[in-house]
C-alpha cells in the first residue's frame, strides 16, 4: 500500500465545524417565547400602575384615618373648628334652639334625628334634626345654594350619595360655599375639590372617639317621626326669646334615642 493513501471515514474538520453551524442555525432564535415574556411583563406593568393611579386617594387618605395613637387626626387639617358639647340633650319638634354657631355642629337638638345614611337633601332641612344626626356619628355637608350648583354640586353629591352616615343639604345663608360639620367639628371650605373634604370625612365619620351616642342609627325614621321624603323645613329667621340655650338641660316629653345599636364600619 502506497505511503501517501489517505484513511477513508475520517471527516475534516471543516466539515465538523460546517455541520455543527447547520445545526445551530437550524435551531434559530426562540422569537415566540421572548414575544410572550415581554407581553407577560408589560400587562403586569399596565395592571400594577392601573392599582397604584386608581388606589393613590385611598392610600393618601390612610393617614387620616383614627388609630389607637391618634384618635382624632382631624385635628391637623388647617382651618378645622372644635367646641365640646353634651350630647342626649332633646328639645320638642315646636321649639328652637340658639345655636353657638351656623352651622351648629352640636348641643340641644330634637328628639328626633334626621335620616343619615347617604342622603341628599334637595332642600333645607330643620338644623335641629341635622344636629341630632351628627351626634350619631354622621358627616354633613352643607352648602350655599347661591354659591354651589352644576359640576360642584355633583361633586359633593358622589361624597354623600349611598355612603353610610353621611347626609347632605343647602344651608341658606351661609357665610361659605361649603361647611362640613360632625359633633363638635365643623370646616368651612370655598371649593368642592378641595382636599380637606375628603380628609374630614376620613377622620370623623363613626370616629369613636368623638361623638356621643356610639352604635346609634342613622336609618330613616318614617313618618310622625322623621320622614325623609317631607322632612322639616329649615328655618331661616333668627331663633326668638323663647329659644333654648346652648346650656339647656332638655324639655320634657321629646323623643329619647330608640336607634341604638352597633355602629357598622362604612363600606365605602
Amino acid at each position: 500500500m502506497a505511503s501517501g493513501t489517505k484513511k477513508k471515514g475520517a471527516p475534516k474538520k471543516g466539515s465538523v465545524k460546517a455541520a455543527r453551524g447547520s445545526v445551530v442555525s437550524k435551531k434559530g432564535v426562540p422569537w415566540g417565547t421572548i414575544v410572550a415574556v415581554v407581553a407577560v411583563v408589560a400587562l403586569a406593568a399596565v395592571v400594577v400602575g392601573y392599582y397604584l393611579v386608581q388606589s393613590a386617594p385611598k392610600r393618601a387618605l390612610a393617614e387620616w384615618a383614627p388609630t389607637a395613637d391618634n384618635p382624632d387626626p382631624s385635628l391637623t387639617i388647617p382651618g378645622i373648628v372644635t367646641a365640646q358639647y353634651a350630647g342626649s340633650v332633646h328639645v320638642l319638634p315646636t321649639e328652637r334652639v340658639a345655636y353657638d354657631h351656623s352651622p351648629p355642629f352640636g348641643g340641644p337638638h330634637d328628639g328626633y334625628w334626621a335620616a343619615c345614611n347617604g342622603i341628599v337633601y334637595p332642600t333645607a332641612v330643620r338644623t335641629e334634626n341635622m344636629v341630632h344626626g351628627l351626634e350619631h356619628g354622621a358627616v354633613w355637608i352643607a352648602y350655599n345654594p347661591d354659591q354651589v350648583s352644576g359640576d360642584a354640586l355633583n361633586t359633593l353629591k358622589t361624597k354623600v350619595e349611598g355612603k353610610p352616615y353621611t347626609m347632605m343639604s343647602p344651608y341658606p345663608g351661609l357665610d361659605k360655599p361649603i361647611s362640613l360639620q360632625s359633633w363638635g367639628h365643623q370646616l368651612k371650605l370655598d371649593s368642592a375639590t378641595d382636599e380637606r373634604i375628603d380628609q374630614f370625612i376620613t377622620a370623623l365619620r363613626t370616629n369613636q372617639n368623638v361623638y356621643p351616642e356610639v352604635g346609634a342609627s342613622c336609618d330613616a325614621l318614617g313618618p310622625g317621626a322623621f320622614d325623609p321624603d317631607n322632612p322639616p323645613p329649615f328655618d331661616p329667621t333668627p331663633p326668638g326669646p323663647d329659644a333654648k340655650p346652648m346650656d339647656y338641660q332638655g324639655s320634657a316629653g321629646t323623643q329619647q334615642d330608640t336607634g341604638m345599636g352597633s355602629t357598622p364600619a362604612p363600606t365605602s
